[in-house]
């Protein structure tokens, strides 16, 4: 089982969305999905784990290599969303990771902190990520 991810960039804000199962056959797509936002974009990254089923400890390290990569690229990860069979439990050299419970939430905090971003929206997806007719589909799947 892997994960699919959406990174999108809507009024300066970088949110990359992963869904699936976050375990150790994952943990490759999602660093190169780290590196794909390391590549675009600047501050701060919003991890939407609204749709991950779960996550294993390879995939909860992957979350913390995630964020010393950002933090390298003079960058944050912030996570949205944690899986409720377990907290991200980073590792003693990992750079602070803020947890909001919901998307919406961080949004807001972001807002408070930032004020309302200019207008623009750029997305990038993988493959199997839901779009137009078939997300309306998955949704009502799930």
């Amino acid at each position: 089982m892997t994960i699919e991810w959406r990174y999108t960039v809507e009024r300066e804000r970088c949110i990359l969305s992963v869904s699936g199962y976050l375990g150790p056959d994952a943990a490759r797509r999602f660093a190169g999905a780290i590196g794909w936002v390391v590549g675009r974009g600047s501050g701060p990254v919003i991890v939407d784990l609204t749709e991950l089923r779960g996550w294993s400890t390879e995939g909860q390290l992957a979350i913390t290599e995630a964020a010393r990569r950002l933090t390298e690229a003079g960058r944050h990860l912030e996570l949205v969303a944690i899986p409720a069979d377990g907290s991200l439990v980073p590792c003693g050299d990992c750079p602070t990771v803020p947890v909001h419970a919901d998307l919406a939430g961080a949004l807001a905090a972001h807002r408070t902190l930032h004020g309302e971003p200019p207008e623009g929206r750029h997305e990038w997806r993988t493959t199997g990520w839901p779009t137009g007719d078939d997300a309306s589909e998955w949704t009502r799947r799930r």
